[in-house]
């Protein structure tokens, strides 16, 4: 069963919990700048959004990195960086639409989520059940369809 991160940013209270968590399991010091998830604020944290890379099916990082440093894991299907295998050229930090693989200057190497080999730190971590590690089922667009349609007015509701 695949599985993947779920987040419901009305559940994030910007704890940092998560980044806490994940900066040390990757680590070894509990250090937010150097997590692989972050927390957007919006209005001094009126509105708190983890964000953190989507393991996308068309991957653009792994598909621009010019030396084969990125590779999807076939158990946890994360998109993983070789630290063995990048140089540091930032390319898939450029490739990334949302931003979420980024260059850490301490190792010269860039540094995105990797679903934590399967047992994600940050869900673990989180207080308030704003990331889950669920089935992938549960999300994208089957959900989104789902949520989509449950909002639909029943053809009783409707006025003709």
């Amino acid at each position: 069963m695949e599985k993947s991160l779920l987040i419901d940013p009305q559940k994030c209270t910007s704890c940092l919990q998560c980044e806490m968590a994940c900066s040390f399991e990757k680590t070894g010091r509990f250090n937010p700048a150097r997590s692989r998830i972050k927390i957007f604020e919006i209005d001094h944290g009126a509105i708190s959004i983890p964000y953190t890379c989507t393991q996308c099916a068309e991957a653009w990082c792994l598909h621009s990195c010019p030396v084969q440093a990125l590779n999807r894991n076939p158990e946890t299907n994360a998109v993983e960086v070789s630290e063995a295998d990048c140089v540091g050229c930032k390319v898939c930090t450029i490739a990334c639409p949302f931003g979420t693989v980024n260059y850490d200057p301490e190792s010269q190497k860039v540094i995105k989520c990797d679903l934590c080999g399967g047992d994600p730190a940050c869900a673990k971590a989180c207080p308030t059940g704003a990331i889950t590690f669920v089935d992938s089922a549960s999300t994208g667009y089957e959900r989104m369809r789902e949520h989509a349609i449950s909002g639909l007015p029943k053809p009783e509701q409707q006025s003709g």
